[in-house]
């Protein structure tokens, strides 16, 4: 359960429902996801968090769809059950296929029993990889 009640649309203050409007030109739906309801709360945080994400995730150096799967990655390191899902399915209408999801897995998996391991036995960082 939220802790705080996802807000409707006839529930928004106004700049809560600029920003829902925008998130709903943006992505070309009518759907405005949870993540976004409960932060319309405060529509201050609401309208930073979506400029900032829309920004960063939007056309760049990197592929949209890379910038999605290091979001799934990043949120399986916090455990943010929310974001795996949200950015697997939008990581999957960027294109990514069941072979690229399952190596985006393993590779997630690697990566935390590496990190762990390396800590485990505090290893020195080699000089060579310094900046």
């Amino acid at each position: 359960m939220a802790s705080r009640p996802l807000l409707t649309d006839d529930q928004l203050a106004p700049l809560a429902r600029t920003v829902f409007d925008d998130i709903r030109a943006t992505r070309g739906t009518d759907y405005v996801n949870n993540f976004w309801r409960a932060l319309a709360h405060d529509p201050e945080t609401l309208k930073a968090t979506w400029e900032r994400l829309k920004g960063l995730m939007g056309p760049g150096a990197l592929d949209p769809l890379v910038k999605e799967m290091v979001y799934i990655a990043v949120s399986a390191a916090n455990a943010c059950e929310y974001c795996c899902h949200s950015h697997t399915a939008a990581a999957k209408a960027k294109g990514m296929t069941e072979e690229m999801h399952n190596e985006l897995l393993a590779v997630i998996g690697m990566a935390s029993m590496t990190n762990a391991m390396a800590t485990a036995l505090q290893v020195p960082v080699d000089e060579m990889f310094e900046a």
